[in-house]
């Protein structure tokens, strides 16, 4: 909490929510946020991330784990490109002893310091990634979709 607190010193709307918050207050907090940040070093899907996209928030987040296959960043290379931009995917060089240990953490800050700092700068940016991420969370993760590709996953075994 000392980081939070010498964060608070120097910049204004630092939050630290420290509480499970019932479902109602996190799609009000994520619908009227500008950008959502998720600097994981794991994350198996990164449902999170899909979370914010479906209140139509734009996303910043390290290319990890199942990450790159929610947000699409055709500008990185990286994971999902095709479509419109959803956020931005910070590379990240990882040890392989399966802590997911950033390699060379400053390069790592640095680069989502740079990618948050270009969205939360551009408000149209920003609004225009949350549009494409909310279409997104519908088209490829909502139960429409999924239900499509779990009868198609049943198809191809008969």
């Amino acid at each position: 909490m000392g980081l939070v607190e010498g964060l608070r010193e120097t910049r204004d709307g630092v939050v630290w929510i420290r509480d499970m918050l019932p479902r109602a207050d996190v799609v009000g907090l994520l619908t009227t946020a500008t950008v959502f940040a998720c600097p994981s070093i794991y994350e198996p899907l990164g449902i999170v991330n899909l979370e914010a996209m479906a209140c139509e928030t734009a996303v910043v987040a390290t290319a990890t784990g199942g990450i790159p296959e929610v947000v699409v960043d055709p500008h990185s290379g990286l994971g999902t490109t095709d479509g419109p931009a959803t956020g931005r995917l910070v590379p990240i060089d990882q040890a392989g002893d399966g802590t997911g240990t950033p390699l060379d953490p400053d390069q790592y800050v640095a680069d989502f310091a740079a990618a948050l700092t270009q969205v939360v700068s551009d408000p149209a940016l920003a609004a225009a990634m949350g549009k494409a991420g909310r279409q997104r969370a519908i088209d490829a993760f909502g139960w429409t979709a999924i239900a499509d590709q779990t009868v198609e996953v049943y198809r191809s075994v008969l």
